[in-house]
């Protein structure tokens, strides 16, 4: 281990999954920092993007109040959700206090800081770019779809994912976190839509491949409709590796228990089905591969067990 004293953790994503894995890691002994993605454009997060050319800040809200030991009602305000009233129904409290501190400070980046600050936020948030940014996606059969809300809509297969306006700029303080990490954990989470856009970014993408720690790969439990369909674990790892090269990802994390036939008929309503690890294909990758059961049983919904898989990822640190 490089940093005896506190291992340098990173956690890289965006969307529902990666606030999971920070409530778990955030009490553990180490240097924790999230680099998170700024291209969401929808709801709240997309209109305020809009209206005031600020960078996307729902993932960060819910980032902030994963790493936050504010007090519960505080918390509660931060992600409190309007529901009536023509200009505010559908903001978030949250959302719209970055925005508020963004244009107090003048810097999006700085917003952040000083939020984090005001509820006592463990670790480090730095969004992947401190400048708005949209997405699209290639499909295979050439067309193109703009929007990250938009591109799960059009239930086409994706070759490929780009960024715009170009050239996209990463937060200086992302890349030097990444070529200082101990372990990279790139979240479970949307594939193309929440993960692809922070690791596409120029600089990143480099940083990933140089960097001395272990990068893993926390694999989807299910597939997503309109992203994944069908999609293995090592067609997962395949996309990683068409967009930023081959040599980025040490090891896989992947749940190995039966999935609840309840919770399956569930998801199949939404054409999603568990992703099979496909163990050989991804030993021909190179890949270690790391199997538990790392989902939390006690709800209808599949998530990530924030305990267990904290503790999977420490013992990964241990032995880089």
């Amino acid at each position: 281990m490089r940093n005896k004293i506190r291992p340098r953790v990173v956690v890289v994503g965006g969307g529902t999954g990666m606030p999971v894995l920070l409530r778990g890691l955030k009490d553990l002994p180490i240097h924790l920092t999230a680099l998170v993605t700024v291209a969401d454009d929808g709801g709240s997060t997309g209109r305020l993007r809009n209206e005031l050319e600020i960078p996307a800040p729902g993932d960060i809200r819910n980032v902030i109040a994963a790493l936050s030991d504010a007090e519960p009602m505080l918390l509660e305000l931060f992600q409190h959700r309007f529901t009536i009233g023509n200009g505010l129904s559908g903001h978030s409290m949250g959302n719209l206090l970055l925005a508020a501190m963004t244009s107090i400070t003048g810097n999006f980046y700085t917003g952040i800081k000083e939020i984090s600050r005001v509820l006592n936020v463990k670790g480090n948030i730095y969004p992947i770019s401190n400048q708005s940014m949209s997405l699209h996606a290639r499909m295979t059969d050439g067309t193109v779809v703009s929007g990250e809300s938009n591109i799960p809509l059009a239930n086409k297969k994706i070759e490929r994912v780009f960024l715009s306006p170009q050239p996209v700029l990463p937060l200086p303080n992302a890349v030097q976190a990444l070529k200082n990490a101990d372990l990279v954990v790139i979240a479970p989470g949307s594939l193309y839509t929440s993960i692809l856009p922070n690791l596409i970014i120029p600089q990143i993408d480099t940083a990933l491949q140089e960097t001395q720690g272990k990068v893993v790969y926390v694999c989807n439990v299910m597939t997503q409709a309109g992203e994944t369909t069908g999609y293995t674990a090592a067609d997962h790892i395949q996309a990683i590796r068409d967009h930023i090269g081959d040599n980025c990802v040490d090891s896989i994390v992947v749940h190995n228990e039966p999935i609840n036939r309840n919770v399956r008929d569930v998801y199949a309503e939404e054409n999603a089905e568990p992703v099979i690890y496909d163990t050989d294909r991804l030993l021909e990758m190179g890949l270690q591969i790391i199997e538990s059961d790392i989902i939390n049983h006690s709800h209808t919904t599949l998530r990530h067990d924030t305990r267990k898989i904290a503790k999977l990822l420490y013992s990964l640190i241990d032995q880089s």
